[in-house]
Parts: structure tokens; sequence; C-alpha cells
């Protein structure tokens, strides 16, 4: 059978339509109202389909259909099978990054925390997503600061608050929390607070104030006059985290926002949703297609992505012009005037300024090409020869001339390679002297390559400190032969000035510029890496000597103790009785008293 002869017998009924190629993948997915007369419309002489139309019309092999109840759930249905079969024909999203939620638990206690992964078989509420990380950050440090809600992950049951399982955390000791956990609050004062938070998230900021305002005003009338200050607290946050949200003028306005701005076969979209006449979500989504689709269809594949990721819509959706589906319950308005044009037009500027930035944000898609653009950089700043592909950085760690140590990070391509990274126990330096170190490490690691991976030298050395220490790296280099082959600079810190052998004038380099921050990227990771390796032999050495110290403790014995206790804290307090189980009696007592002396 043709597709031809398929598609004469496919039904008058809404559903959803596939078209399949030779090899039998889906390179087209469509709704229609009336599968028979939607599907009809392609097969038509040539000449009255536009050009990227017949050419998918050229490639279809097969046809395929699903029937459904109503536009609404054909709309939804095409949405999920665009994304499972990703056709090359078809709108397809061009944003795919997860967006952060807001999570309620739905603990005895519940914790109220950001999460990009969704888990609703736990019994947890999720609010959002949020397109911007710090809108979430901030509307939780805000509970926090209201609420005296927990940041611990303990499975807290009225059971375990029995059993006395817990004790209080310093978040107690300093107000953050109310301590759930031994029972400082009540179940029911917390899931107060709780449902508090979930009518703010869910829009209702405003019944919370006006809760708070009565609350204040009847502990007032009572004389109770620290209770009415701790309501006025409340609501006055309240009102100040409302205040830097955006307020439309009309205060009991609940609707969905669409908007898009158009640009060949590309859309950007702006989605509001407005509770209370506050915007508590925005979203910017971009669409793209490869064949020309009307701007109606465009908006109808917004409207159903948006439902996917929020939920239900609002019964009032706001749109520059009618999608080309109808969705029950829901009235689509093209406003003439007054507020509601102004929340269209605040839309529109967001996708406008969608648009701008997106386009901007194309001259960093290649990463390849944006991490060449930053070597080139780097090397006009530095007035290199060479792109400087692979970097060197060194960095010195030591207090009070104990356990010196260095590092040295490699980036290659302006990027870390952490399996290149080395790390340096000072040998033949004798307390704190940084310049000796630096000799040191520097002549070590060249010596080296030049004998094993003579043609893996780096075009960059960068070195951590001023003037004395690239001193002291360009002399080991001078005596290796080095200094024709390669470049070495210091980074000072304190003004981030960049330090060449022989200028006696810093360089500085455009704080904004991406050279100054792969330059800052490579010393900070230098130095990171240097202080993790000499705060693990600190640790290291100070066990050692706790413990060694005690006559009968050899390295067996220690080995033996911090297996079975984890550290020399938790050996000074365990019981003599499981001490002299595991050493015996009278090196149990000698561990025991000197420990605590």
């Amino acid at each position: 059978m043709t597709v031809r002869e398929k598609i004469a017998l496919f039904p008058h009924s809404p559903g959803v339509y596939r078209y399949y190629d030779a090899e039998g993948k889906v390179i087209y997915v469509g709704k229609a109202k009336d599968l028979h007369k939607r599907v009809a419309q392609y097969f038509v002489p040539p000449e009255r389909l536009n050009t990227k139309t017949r050419i998918l019309v050229g490639k279809i092999a097969d046809a395929a259909y699903s029937v459904v109840d109503s536009e609404a759930d054909a709309l939804l249905l095409e949405n999920n099978l665009i994304k499972q079969y990703k056709p090359r024909y078809n709108i397809l999203l061009k944003d795919s990054k997860t967006y952060p939620w807001i999570c309620v638990t739905g603990e005895e206690f519940p914790r109220v925390f950001i999460t990009r992964r969704l888990d609703r078989s736990a019994g947890s509420r999720y609010f959002g997503p949020y397109s911007s990380v710090m809108h979430a950050r901030n509307l939780v440090d805000f509970f926090r600061e209201v609420y005296p809600l927990r940041s611990c992950t303990l499975k807290i049951t009225s059971e375990a608050i029995l059993r006395h399982k817990f004790r209080p955390c310093l978040d107690f000791h300093i107000g953050r929390c109310a301590a759930p956990c031994v029972g400082k609050i009540s179940r029911e004062e917390y899931q107060g607070n709780i449902e508090e938070i979930v009518h703010i998230l869910s829009g209702r900021g405003g019944e919370v104030i006006r809760h708070y305002r009565a609350l204040m005003q009847e502990a007032a009338a009572a004389l109770d006059f620290e209770a009415a200050d701790a309501w006025k607290q409340k609501m006055q946050s309240l009102e100040r985290h409302y205040a830097k949200s955006v307020i439309t003028s009309a205060a009991d306005t609940d609707a969905d926002v669409f908007t898009l701005d158009f640009d060949a076969g590309e859309a950007f979209g702006n989605f509001l949703r407005v509770k209370g006449g506050a915007i508590i979500q925005s979203l910017n989504l971009g669409f793209r297609s490869q064949i020309e689709e009307t701007q109606e269809a465009v908006l109808s594949t917004f409207i159903a992505e948006i439902e996917s990721k929020f939920g239900a819509l609002s019964k009032e959706v706001i749109v520059p012009f009618l999608p080309d589906v109808e969705i029950e319950g829901v009235s689509f308005r093209v406003p003439a005037r007054g507020d509601k044009l102004s929340l269209l037009e605040l839309s529109a500027k967001n996708a406008k300024e969608f648009h701008f930035h997106s386009i901007k944000q194309r001259e960093h898609t290649d990463p390849d090409a944006y991490r060449l653009s930053v070597m080139e950089e780097l090397r006009k700043a530095l007035g290199m020869k060479e792109l400087p592909r692979h970097m060197e950085c060194f960095d010195n760690s030591n207090i009070q001339g104990t356990n010196p140590v260095a590092s040295c990070v490699v980036f290659r391509n302006a990027e870390p390679s952490k399996k290149d990274y080395r790390r340096f126990k000072i040998k033949t330096v004798i307390g704190a002297n940084d310049f000796a170190s630096m000799k040191e490490v520097v002549n070590r690691r060249y010596a080296r390559l030049l004998a094993e991976a003579p043609d893996d030298l780096p075009q960059l050395v960068v070195i951590d400190g001023g003037k004395g220490q690239l001193d002291a790296a360009y002399q080991v280099l001078a005596e290796l032969g080095l200094t024709e082959r390669l470049t070495v600079v210091g980074l000072a810190k304190r003004l981030e000035e960049v330090i060449r052998v022989g200028d006696p004038y810093p360089l500085f380099i455009d704080r904004n510029s991406q050279a100054l921050k792969v330059l800052q990227h490579i010393r900070d990771e230098a130095h990171r890496f240097g202080i993790t390796f000499h705060r693990n032999l600190r640790s290291k050495a100070a066990i050692q000597s706790a413990l060694r110290e005690i006559s009968g403790v050899g390295p067996k014995t220690e080995q033996r103790l911090l297996l079975r206790y984890g550290s020399v804290a938790r050996i000074a307090a365990a019981p003599l009785e499981e001490l002299s189980a595991l050493v015996g009696a009278d090196l149990a007592v000698a561990i025991h008293n000197y420990l605590n002396d």
C-alpha cells in the first residue's frame, strides 16, 4: 500500500500523525483537529507547496497516526513524541537545560531546598521551574531568614525524637533552626510554617501578609507586644521580598503570558506566570524548524512545552495572537489596552532581549573556536610567538616552614588537564624559603621533562608570586637552556599584575578579558591543589606525632586504632574497656591518660 493510499484511510478525528523516511526513521510529527484533512494537505501538486515542505514530502516513505479525544490531547501527545523522536523537520526546542525547582519534602518535618531532579513518589511538592537559579536561591534564603527551618538531612520522626536519637546542631544555637530533632518545636507549628511557605511559592503571598497583619493586630489588642513585634517583623520581611519582585498594577491578576519574537526559521519565546499581580515565574525558550511553520503552530508548541514543564495552564492565557488549538477550560486573550497589554509588552521585551543575547552567544557556541580565541587573546597580551596551548603553573605551600610542598598544574587548550598535575615534597630546602623551593621544583620538573618528553614542553609557564619567585624560576630555566623555547611570567595576586623578566613595569591585562581569567584560573587551581596536598600532609603528621609519642604504640597499633575510631579525638573519647579489648589493658590506660592529659 502506498503512502497516498494509507492517508486516504486516515479518520476525520483529532490526533497526531507521523511521517517516516525510507529507513523507518520518524522525520515529522504533527497534530490535527481532523487527521484526514490535515494530512491530505501535504499531498497536493508540488507547485502549491513551499520549497522546504516539498523536500519533506519527497522523503516520506510511510505514515501512521494516533487518535485522541481532543485538540489539547493532540497538542500534548505531539510535544511528547517530538521529544522522543527528535524529528528533523519539526519545530525543535533549542533550550534543553534542566531548570531548578524548589522542593518541599513530604517528611514529618519537611525540608525546603533547590533541586534539578523531580521525584514525586516520595510525596514531595515541587515549585518551579525557575529560569534563574539566583531567584530560587534568594527565595530559599528568604524562607530560612523568616522561618526556623531545618537544613539537615536527618530522618526526623516522632519516634526518633522520643528516643532522643539526635541532638541540636549549630543552626539551633545561632537561631537559624527551631531544632525539631529534639522536640523544641511541635509538628503542628512546624507544618504551619511549611504551609505558609507553600502559599508563598504558589503565588499567594498577599494572603500570608494579610494573615500576619491580622495576627499582629490580635496580639497588640491582647497587649502581647512581643508576639505582635514578631508578626510585624515577618510581615515586613515578606513585603520587602515582594518589593523586589515584579508587581503589576492589576493586583488580583492570575494569568499566563506568552510572546514570541521571530527571526527567519527561528523563534524566541518568553513565558510569564502571574499570581495575585506578582510575576512568580519567567522562562525563555528558543525554537527552530526545518520547514516553514505558521506562527500559530509555533505558539501552540510553546504552550505545550510550558504545560509539560509547569503543569496545567492558568484559566486566562494572554497571547499576541491566537494559537492553532483550543484547550478546554483555558481562555486565550489578545489584549488591546490596559494592564493585560502592559503584561504582554513586558513579556515581548523579555523575548527580544533573549533573541539579542542568543545571537551574541553564538560567537561562543563552538567550544574549540572559543578556546582558540582565548589562547590567541593571551598570546597577544603576553607578546608570545606561539599559542599557549600547553600552560603550566607552579605554587609553593608551607606554614612556618613545616611540610613544605609545591604543586604544578597543567592546562591544555585553555582547560585543566588533571591527569598531568604533579605534586612535590621539597627535599633540599630547610625552612620557609620560597625562592629556593621554587628553584628546586622548576628544576626537577623540567630536567625530567627534557629527559623523558622533550617534545611536550609548555609554551607558557606561570609562577604564582612576585618578582623574587619569577627570577628564581627564570634562573633555573636559563641553566636548562629553555628560556628561548618558552615564556615564563609571574602573576601577583594583590593587583592581578603580570610580571615579566627584565621588565621593571608590571603588565595589567584588562580585568574583563578572557586572557586574565584563564591566568587567574590556572593560578587558583595551582594554589588549591598545593594547599590540599599540604593540608593532608599536616593532618597525617599531626596524627602520627600524637600517637607515636606514646610508649608502646608502633605503626601497626596506630593503624589498628585509626581504622577502628577514625581520628585521635575519637580514640581519646573511647571507653577504656573498648581500648583494652583492642590493644591490651596496660597500653589502653597509657593511651587514654596521654590523650586526655
